[in-house]
C-alpha cells in the first residue's frame, strides 16, 4: 500500500494543478447538484419493532385526527392564591388562552381544561395540546403562536406555563462550538509554527466538509433522510479531516527536514503517514456504519452520512493535500518544528515521558488501570432515559409547568399514557374498550384512566392512563409492562404509546443493542488492525485500552449528571437518567478516533520496529515522532467538543462532556500511557503472528519498507543519524 500511496501523493504534488482543478470542479459540481436537486427533509423519529411505534402507525392509519406520534404541549394553569380556576373571571381568563391555542400553527386539537382536567382544589387544571407534526416539524412562528396565546392568561393574573415537547427547537450552532474551532486553529498554529502549515489542516477540513454536506443535500432528493442527518457528518467530518491532514503535514515536514525534495517529501509522507491515515479512516468508517445494527433509521442515517464526510476527508487528505503542499512550496516547511532539522526528536518532552514510561512500565501499567477504574466505578449506578421537562433548568417555563403538574395532581400526570384499544375483531369494540379501561383501573400504580374516545369507523379506541409516579420512574416502566402484558378479552388487544412508553422503548432498544453494536466493531476492528499490524497482541491492547477509555467516560458522566459531582462547574442545572442514546453515539465515535490515535502512534513504532530498532528504541523513538502531533490532535477535539458543553439543551452538553472526557482518557492516559508500557513488557512478541496467518494476511507495507529504493536524503549520513548515536 505504501508504494501506492507514494506515487499517488508524488503524483497530486507534481500534476497539483491538474489535482485542485478537479476537486474544484467536483466540489462545484456537489454544490450545483445541492441547490437544485436536494428535497425535503423528514421530521419523523421512528423506532422500527418496538410496540410503541406499532401502536402509533395503527393510530396514524385508523384515527389520525388523535394526533399520535405529533408534539404536544401541556399548558398549566394556576390560580391567585386565595381563587379557584372556576371562578367566573378566572374560567372566562382561561377559556380565551384555550381559543387563541386553537389558533396556532399544526395545532390538531387542544382539551378544555375546564372539563375534567381541574385538580380537587380547583386551583390548577392543564389543557392539552396535540400537533399534526413531531416536534421537529414545528417552525419558529408555531412555538411563538403557543407562547404568545399564554398571555391572555397571564394579563387577567393567572400563573400559565408551558411543558411538553413541542417547544424543543432543533439545536443550533452556538458560540462554544466557533471558540473550539478557534482553539483548534491556535493548537495547529502553536504545533506547526507556521501560519500557512496550520491552514492546510483547516481549508482541507472546510473543503472536505463542504463536499460532504452537498452530497448528504443532494441524497435528500432521492431520499428521505431525517433534518438530524447532517449533525454527526459535520461534527465528525471537520474532526477527522484536521487530524488527517495534520499528520500527513507533519509527515512532510520530518521528510524536508531530513533533506528530501518537496516532491519526494510528499509522496513519503503519504505513503506512510497516509497509509495509517486510510486504515485510521476504515476504522471510523466501521464504527459509524455499524451504526446500522441499532435497527433506528435515524442512527443508520447519521452513521452512514458520517461515514461518508470521513471517506471524503480521506481521499482529500492523499490528493489535495499534496497538491497543496505544492503550492505552499517553503512556507510549509517554515517554523519553530522545521528549524529542528536533524534534532530527530531528541530531547523533547515526548521523548522525555516515552523513557519515564518505558523505564516503569508495570508501575505505569498498574497506576493507569487502577486510575481508570476508580473513575469507571459511577457506571455501576447508569440509569438510561430521556430529557424530559423534570430535566429542565429550575427557571425555564417547563421545568415550571412540570413542578405545577406534579403539586396540583401527583407526579404521574406529566406522562400520560397512551394504550390503544385494537377492537377490530371485538363483535362490540365500546363494550371491549369499556372493559379493558376497567381492567387498567385496577393495575397497581394506576391513578385514573380516562373514559374510551372510539374513531369515526369504532374499531379503535384510546385511554389515557395516569400513573402514580413520575415519567422516569422505575414503578411507570413495570406499569407500561403490565398493561401490555394483559390478554386480549372480548376481541380487543391493547398497546401502549406516548412520550413517556416511547422513551422506555427507546432505552431498552439502545440497551439491547449496545452488546451487539460493541460486538460487530470490535471483531471488524480486530480484524483490520490484525492486517494493518501483522500481530494479535497489539489489536488485542488496541480494544482492551478503547474499553478501558469507555468505561472511565461512562463513570464520570454518572458522576456529573445523574449523581451531581462538580455539575455546577460546567451548567449543570439538573441532574438525571443518562440519555439512552448516548452510549451507542459515545462507543462509535470515541471508537474510530481512539483508532485513529492507536494507528498514528503505534504504526510509527512498527516503522521503527521493521527498520532493525531495538524495541525499547522503536517504542520510545516511534512515540517520540508522534507524540506531539497526537497530543495536538487530542487537544483539538477535545477543544471543539468541549465547545458543545455550553450548550443549554442537557441532551447536547452531555454529549459535549462525554465526548472531551472521553478523548482526554484515551489519547492521553490509554494511548500516550498505557501503549508505551505494554509495548515496551510486549517487548518482540507484540510483532508476533502465528505463520498460518502470516501467509493469509496480505503485506501492506504500512511503514514504507519498499520506499526505501526511492531517493535518498540529501544530508549528510552522520546527521540523519543523529537521534540513533545520541541513544
Amino acid at each position: 500500500m505504501a508504494t501506492y500511496l507514494y506515487r499517488l501523493g508524488k503524483l497530486s504534488f507534481r500534476r497539483r494543478k491538474l489535482v485542485l482543478v478537479l476537486w474544484l470542479a467536483l466540489i462545484a459540481a456537489l454544490g450545483a447538484g445541492a441547490a437544485t436537486l436536494s428535497g425535503p427533509t423528514a421530521g419523523s423519529f421512528e423506532i422500527p419493532g418496538t410496540q410503541a411505534q406499532e401502536a402509533q402507525d395503527l393510530l396514524a392509519q385508523r384515527f389520525p385526527q388523535a394526533g399520535a406520534g405529533g408534539a404536544q404541549a401541556r399548558v398549566v394553569f394556576a390560580a391567585p392564591a386565595g381563587q379557584k380556576l372556576t371562578d367566573p373571571g378566572n374560567a372566562a381568563a382561561v377559556e380565551r388562552t384555550v381559543t387563541a391555542l386553537k389558533a396556532g400553527g399544526r395545532v390538531a386539537g387542544v382539551s378544555d381544561p375546564l372539563q375534567g382536567t381541574v385538580n380537587q382544589a380547583g386551583t390548577v387544571a392543564y389543557a392539552q395540546v396535540t400537533y399534526t407534526v413531531q416536534p421537529i416539524g414545528l417552525t419558529d412562528d408555531d412555538r411563538a403562536a403557543l407562547v404568545d396565546a399564554t398571555r391572555a392568561g397571564r394579563d387577567a393574573g393567572l400563573t400559565v406555563e408551558i411543558g411538553g415537547d413541542a417547544l424543543q427547537a432543533p439545536a443550533e450552532q452556538g458560540i462554544g462550538e466557533v471558540i473550539g474551532l478557534l482553539i483548534a486553529a491556535l493548537v495547529l498554529l502553536i504545533t506547526l509554527g507556521s501560519l500557512v502549515a496550520a491552514g492546510l489542516p483547516l481549508l482541507t477540513a472546510l473543503l472536505g466538509v463542504g463536499a460532504a454536506m452537498a452530497g448528504i443535500q443532494i441524497v435528500t432528493g432521492f431520499v428521505d433522510l431525517s433534518s438530524t442527518t447532517p449533525t454527526l457528518a459535520l461534527m465528525l467530518g471537520i474532526a477527522v479531516a484536521i487530524d488527517y491532514a495534520l499528520f500527513i503535514v507533519s509527515r512532510f515536514r520530518h521528510e524536508v527536514a531530513l533533506g528530501r525534495s518537496p516532491a519526494e517529501a510528499a509522496g513519503r509522507a503519504v505513503g506512510t503517514a497516509g497509509s495509517a491515515v486510510t486504515f485510521a479512516g476504515l476504522t471510523v468508517v466501521i464504527a459509524l456504519a455499524a451504526l446500522a445494527v441499532v435497527n433506528i433509521p435515524v442512527l443508520t442515517q447519521m452513521g452512514l452520512a458520517a461515514s461518508g464526510a470521513v471517506i471524503v476527508a480521506v481521499l482529500i487528505a492523499l490528493t489535495l493535500l499534496p497538491a497543496l503542499l505544492g503550492f505552499a512550496g517553503d512556507r510549509v516547511a517554515k517554523g519553530r518544528v522545521a528549524a529542528r532539522r536533524h534534532g530527530n526528536g531528541n530531547g523533547t518532552m515526548g521523548r522525555r515521558w516515552a523513557a519515564l514510561v518505558t523505564r516503569r512500565p508495570v508501575l505505569t501499567l498498574v497506576a493507569a488501570v487502577l486510575g481508570l477504574g476508580i473513575v469507571a466505578m459511577p457506571v455501576l449506578d447508569m440509569r438510561l432515559g430521556l430529557p424530559g421537562d423534570n430535566m429542565a433548568g429550575p427557571t425555564t417555563t417547563q421545568r415550571k409547568a412540570y413542578d405545577l403538574l406534579t403539586e396540583g395532581f401527583g407526579p404521574g400526570f406529566n406522562g400520560p399514557l397512551l394504550v390503544v384499544v385494537d377492537a377490530a375483531a371485538s363483535p362490540d369494540p365500546q363494550a371491549a374498550a369499556t372493559a379493558a379501561a376497567a381492567r387498567i383501573a385496577e393495575l397497581p400504580g394506576v391513578v385514573t384512566v380516562s373514559p374510551p374516545a372510539l374513531n369515526p369507523a369504532g374499531d379503535t379506541a384510546i385511554l389515557q392512563v395516569i400513573p402514580a409516579t413520575a415519567p422516569d420512574a422505575a414503578q411507570t416502566t413495570d406499569l407500561v409492562h403490565a398493561i401490555r402484558a394483559m390478554p386480549p378479552s372480548g376481541g380487543a388487544a391493547l398497546a401502549v404509546t406516548g412520550t413517556t412508553a416511547v422513551n422506555i422503548d427507546i432505552s431498552a432498544k439502545m440497551g439491547s443493542a449496545l452488546g451487539p453494536y460493541l460486538a460487530v466493531i470490535v471483531v471488524l476492528a480486530f480484524l483490520l488492525l490484525t492486517l494493518l499490524f501483522r500481530s494479535v497482541l497489539v489489536p488485542l491492547k488496541a480494544i482492551v485500552g478503547f474499553l478501558l477509555s469507555v468505561a472511565a467516560t461512562f463513570g464520570a458522566v454518572v458522576a456529573v449528571f445523574q449523581w451531581g459531582w462538580l455539575a455546577d462547574l460546567i451548567g449543570v442545572e439538573q441532574t438525571g437518567p443518562i440519555v439512552s442514546l448516548l452510549p451507542v453515539i459515545l462507543i462509535g465515535i470515541v471508537f474510530g478516533l481512539a483508532m485513529d490515535y492507536e494507528v498514528f502512534l503505534v504504526s510509527r513504532m512498527r516503522e521503527e520496529h521493521v527498520h532493525g530498532a531495538a524495541p525499547k528504541d522503536a517504542v520510545v523513538n516511534g512515540f517520540s515522532h508522534g507524540a506531539r502531533v497526537v497530543t495536538a490532535a487530542a487537544i483539538i477535539m477535545i477543544s471543539v467538543f468541549s465547545g458543545f458543553i455550553l450548550s443549554p439543551e442537557a441532551m447536547i452538553k452531555s454529549i459535549g462532556f462525554a465526548l472531551a472526557a472521553a478523548i482526554l482518557f484515551d489519547a492521553f492516559v490509554v494511548r500516550m500511557t498505557l501503549v508505551p508500557a505494554v509495548m515496551t513488557l510486549l517487548g518482540r512478541r507484540a510483532w508476533a503472528l502465528p505463520r498460518w496467518l502470516d501467509r493469509l494476511l496480505p503485506d501492506v507495507d504500512v511503514e514504507g519498507t519498499r520506499l526505501h529504493g526511492e531517493e535518498p536524503p540529501a544530508v549528510e549520513p552522520e546527521l540523519v543519524s543523529a537521534g540513533t548515536a545520541a541513544r
